[in-house]
């Protein structure tokens, strides 16, 4: 299934963005934790970003934690119409900068209100559970108990749509039986290629498919078969990973984060590139040659 519009959008919820969003959470210190190092170039970035037409920004109150909300709203409040803002709960940090799980209802209702109020926002547009059973990815265990807390928050009018993060097929689909589920976001890259039948799956559903850690994350991407096909192509190496991922499959939206301007407008161009065929073959290699894994999230 293709679900694009005449501009290249996909669905998410019941908004239509575009395929090359941002991701805030790099806007925080060191390991996600405590205030930028320069606010202001962190402010400019956000700001670059709307004015270059980005309609979709990804965070969560456990970034910093609150670090990288409070800047969204002191630099884009009040908030384009088109502008989707999606958050994520089910997480905590520690005073050593740790991540904690935070499934209660009780916590799950304090991270809802808390984006809330950090944001400006009466209701988040999209609030993903992020599953927290695996050390270093998806782990199987049931989703029911935080599902319906966040289910009964938007039932409530706090939130309009729900998505899943770091989750399994099988939670997916416990998950669709308690709630309509807008978006997946899980580990996805050129190298990390263990959600590539989901992703296909998802695709046939309309769901969107957001694959954080688009360009490697804390290890980036490194690859001589991606660093010759970009220079035949004549773009940088990220660029092309970014690329590839939109060719992958429509229903995927990617979420490239950074603090600089000029990366961000990198990152950005990648949306007007096509790999040809063989270069598509020869990136689709890279993950063979790799086994399939990259390092966990």
């Amino acid at each position: 299934m293709n679900d694009l519009d005449s501009a290249g959008r996909y669905a998410l919820g019941d908004r239509k963005v575009k395929r090359l969003g941002y991701g805030a959470m790099q806007l925080a210190g060191p390991g996600v934790f405590g205030p930028p190092k320069d606010r202001k170039a962190a402010l400019a970035v956000l700001r670059a970003a709307i004015e270059a037409g980005v309609d979709h920004v990804d965070t969560s109150d456990f970034y910093g934690p609150h670090e990288t909300n409070l800047l969204i709203r002191e630099a884009l409040a009040p908030y384009p119409d088109d502008l989707v803002i999606v958050t994520k709960i089910g997480a905590r940090r520690g005073p050593d900068a740790s991540w904690l799980p935070a499934f209660s209802p009780a916590e799950l209702t304090q991270a809802v209100h808390d984006n809330l109020r950090h944001l400006g926002l009466d209701v988040l547009d999209v609030v993903n559970l992020r599953i927290m059973f695996g050390i270093h990815g998806p782990a199987e265990g049931s989703i029911e108990a935080p599902l319906a807390t966040l289910a009964e928050l938007q039932r409530q009018g706090l939130v309009r749509h729900i998505g899943l993060s770091n989750v399994t097929p099988a939670q997916i689909e416990q998950g669709r039986a308690i709630c309509d589920i807008v978006c997946v976001q899980n580990h996805y890259n050129l190298v990390q290629r263990a959600d590539d039948v989901l992703i296909d799956d998802l695709a046939r559903q309309g769901i969107a498919y957001v694959p954080f850690f688009p360009l490697g994350g804390f290890t980036p991407l490194q690859s001589s078969v991606l660093s010759d096909v970009a220079r035949r192509l004549g773009a940088t190496p990220m660029q092309t990973a970014l690329a590839w991922l939109l060719q992958r499959s429509p229903n995927i939206l990617s979420i490239p984060g950074t603090s600089s301007v000029v990366h961000l407008q990198e990152n950005l161009a990648a949306a007007a590139l096509r790999l040809p065929a063989d270069a598509l073959a020869a990136l689709d290699g890279i993950a063979a040659q790799a086994g399939g894994q990259a390092p966990a999230a």
